[in-house]
């Protein structure tokens, strides 16, 4: 079994499950700590405009791709989850079923593609089902619209103006939010540690200004 896990043709496979493996860890150890991965995950994708993920801010192939997968339905977390697993176990079944036909694995180039297009239904079907199934997040684009006017502290990176940087901050109902911040004014520069004001949103990202009393901080 290890053989036929670790053959080359089916490493691909093998490498999604384990990454799969990796993130239910991940999740585990942000949950103990306090740091969400699907809050980070959130913080760096374009926003849906419903909440069955038919719509995002944008019309780009690729964002129309992701509410298609069910990005916006589910968190982004589950359906990476999903298309891992999918990808991971499809390919090997193929592997599996081809092995025992003809005696001999397909190459990686031509069963990766395969798996691929095969888990591409599995993952927007079950994000279908599990949109009905989970109790639906009606609050999650509403909460990122109702950052404005919130104080967030610059994590990763430096803001400047076209050039957002992340921050992150605590929402009204205590959860933790990721988001793209940057200078409303073009001469300002925000940088790592310091505290912001969210003014406005735009697009996937906010503008900030630093806040006027130095008692607006986190």
């Amino acid at each position: 079994m290890s053989d036929f896990l670790t053959a080359a043709s089916n490493l691909p496979f093998s490498v999604a499950l384990a990454l799969m493996g990796l993130l239910l860890v991940v999740e585990v150890i942000g949950f103990v700590a306090g740091l969400g991965v699907s809050d980070f995950l959130a913080g760096h994708l374009p926003e849906f405009a419903e909440a069955d993920g038919a719509e995002v801010a944008g019309d780009s192939g690729a964002m129309r791709f992701m509410g298609w997968l069910g990005i916006g339905r589910v968190p982004a977390l589950i359906v990476l989850a999903l298309f891992l697993s999918a990808f991971g176990v499809l390919g090997l079944a193929l592997q599996a079923l081809v092995v025992g036909l003809s005696g001999s694995l397909l190459p990686a180039w031509i069963a990766a593609p395969i798996a691929f297009v095969l888990a591409l239904p599995f993952v927007r079907l079950s994000s279908l089902v599990l949109g009905r199934v989970l109790p639906r997040d009606e609050t999650q684009v509403v909460s990122r619209r109702s950052l404005v006017g919130h104080v967030a502290t610059i994590v990763i990176g430096r803001a400047r103006a076209g050039s957002p940087a992340q921050a992150k901050l605590r929402d009204d109902v205590g959860q933790t939010q990721y988001v793209m911040v940057e200078p409303v004014t073009p001469d300002e520069e925000f940088q790592t540690g310091e505290s912001v004001l969210l003014v406005a949103q735009h697009g996937a990202s906010f503008h900030a200004r630093r806040p006027d009393h130095p008692a607006l901080t986190p």
